[in-house]
Order: structure tokens, then C-alpha cells, then sequence
């Protein structure tokens, strides 16, 4: 199952997909970085995430997505325009009809370093180590692949412990 992780941003999308050829074997596929031009208009911005996430999905095929919630920031205007970069991120997946599943900054910490309050350089060493990089990803790339890899962890915490399902990052009883 390939797993494409999304962490939104209005100047800078990361995109991250991982192969879960079985619950103890996750491989990279490929990561990047979506990046709008900071002197275009808002929805000439969105369009470009939207475009790009489609263009991802239609080269990789992946089979669900796994995207980052929005954190509600000290400046009110920052979160609304992460909503909306978020909201073109998922309107490109829903397209594809493909199963969205939403985790928090903390969740993805926690599955991918073990810490809720890992800091960027500790998640990106961690997302080496678990797909076996020689390089480091970018910064937004390597946050997109943790929640790839943090979508992998609770789905099979919830197959562990005999779950129907993981939605909106929580493990639902059957």
C-alpha cells in the first residue's frame, strides 16, 4: 500500500510517499517540496498546490493519504491561509477519491520519534533511519514522510488491537 503524506503550506508543501510492503517493511518512494511563488495572488497560490498534489497522485498512484491538521497559530491570518493551503491539498486528493486521514503535529511526533515535542532536526533523523536515506529531505519533505510513516504506525496499532479503522487520527472500536 503506498501512503502519500502531505505536510500543507502556503509558500511551501511537502510531499512525502512511502511503499508498506508489509507492516514491518516501509520503502521511499519519493518526496518533494510544492513551492508557490510568494508574489502570485492567493488562488493562483492554491491553484498551484492543487495542480501539483493532482500531477503527484496521478504520477505515483498513491492508495490513501495522510495529511497534517492545522495548528492554530499566534497570528490568526497565518492559520486561515494554512487552512486554505490544507484545503487545496486535500480538494486535490478528494478528486482522486482517495481515503484522507488527518493527524496532529503531536500524533506524528509521537509515532515516528517515540517524543510529542521532537523538534524538525529529530524527525528528519528518524525519517532517515526508518526508509533508509543516505540524504536528508528537505524540511517539509521530511515532515510530509512522518506523517506518511505516523499513518503506517496507528494503522497498524489499530490492526494490533483489532480496530475497525483509524479516522482523523484516532483508533476507532468496531
Amino acid at each position: 500500500m503506498q501512503i502519500l503524506g502531505i505536510d500543507p503550506g502556503l509558500r511551501n508543501t511537502g510531499f512525502g510517499i512511502i511503499d508498506e510492503i508489509s507492516s514491518n517493511n516501509l520503502s521511499y518512494i519519493a518526496s518533494g517540496v510544492i513551492e508557490t511563488d510568494a508574489s502570485s495572488n492567493l488562488p493562483e497560490r492554491l491553484r498551484t498546490i492543487l495542480t501539483s498534489i493532482d500531477l503527484i497522485i496521478k504520477e505515483y498512484k498513491p492508495d490513501v493519504v495522510s495529511i497534517e491538521k492545522v495548528f492554530v497559530n499566534v497570528n490568526p491570518q497565518s492559520t486561515l491561509m494554512l487552512g486554505q493551503a490544507r484545503g487545496a491539498a486535500i480538494s486535490g486528493c478528494v478528486l482522486h477519491n482517495l481515503p484522507v486521514f488527518e493527524y496532529t503535529a503531536l500524533q506524528v511526533k509521537q509515532a515516528v520519534v517515540g517524543y510529542g515535542h521532537a523538534d524538525k532536526e529529530q524527525i528528519k533523523k528518524m525519517v532517515m533511519h526508518m526508509l533508509s536515506l543516505n540524504a536528508a529531505p528537505r524540511a517539509d519533505a521530511a515532515d510530509a514522510l512522518a506523517c506518511a510513516l505516523a499513518h503506517s504506525h496507528y494503522k497498524r496499532i489499530g490492526q494490533i488491537f483489532n480496530m475497525a479503522s483509524v479516522k482523523k487520527g484516532r483508533i476507532r472500536e468496531r
